[in-house]
């Protein structure tokens, strides 16, 4: 049964939070926040933090910089996950995916589904590894920030979550890479 084995060490992993929006600002970013405060309440360390318009080539940008950055493990986006036009983040990130995380989306929406019903296939949550580092891409609600946080998120970037996690494949991520590791853990 999952759970935690509290034999094992907690690893704080470096995590970088994208709003995507062209109205919020840092003062009234309320799911930028949610995720911030999740981030650190959990013991990780919230690396850095912007907002960027609806914009493909400016979302793909700041993610790839971030997956660069060795201090970085996961890159979180909330927001332009919808049907609208200018809802383009998963247009931008997806094709930067090296590996896509279908079980992540598949998650979200069967957690998402017990809060808001069928509302919930108006989102294209999606995650991925981009770099050997994982990017996961939320809509843009604080209700759902809170669902993939507490739902999926918070367990599995949690090195003490059995019977696995992520934190445990993180140096494996980019084994088939010839040079090996860009990241060392």
């Amino acid at each position: 049964m999952a759970g935690l084995d509290e034999k094992r060490a907690f690893i704080p992993l470096g995590i970088a939070v994208l709003t995507v929006s062209d109205t919020r600002t840092r003062e009234d970013d309320k799911s930028g926040d949610t995720l911030a405060a999740r981030i650190a309440e959990a013991g990780h360390q919230l690396i850095d933090r912007d907002i960027v318009p609806d914009d493909r080539e400016r979302i793909a940008a700041r993610v790839r910089a971030w997956t660069e950055a060795k201090e970085i493990d996961v890159v979180i986006t909330t927001g332009g996950t919808g049907f609208t036009g200018r809802d383009v983040t998963p247009d931008a990130l997806e094709p930067l995916f090296e590996k896509r995380m279908d079980g992540f989306s598949a998650v979200f929406h069967r957690i998402s589904y017990d809060k808001i019903g069928t509302s919930t296939i108006q989102s294209r949550a999606t995650a991925g590894i981009v770099n050997a580092t994982f990017v996961f891409v939320l809509p843009g609600s604080p209700g759902a920030c809170k669902d993939a946080w507490d739902g999926i998120l918070k367990a599995q970037l949690d090195y003490r979550h059995m019977p696995c996690n992520f934190v445990e494949i993180m140096p494996r991520l980019d084994e088939h890479l010839k040079r090996g590791a860009t990241k060392q853990m």
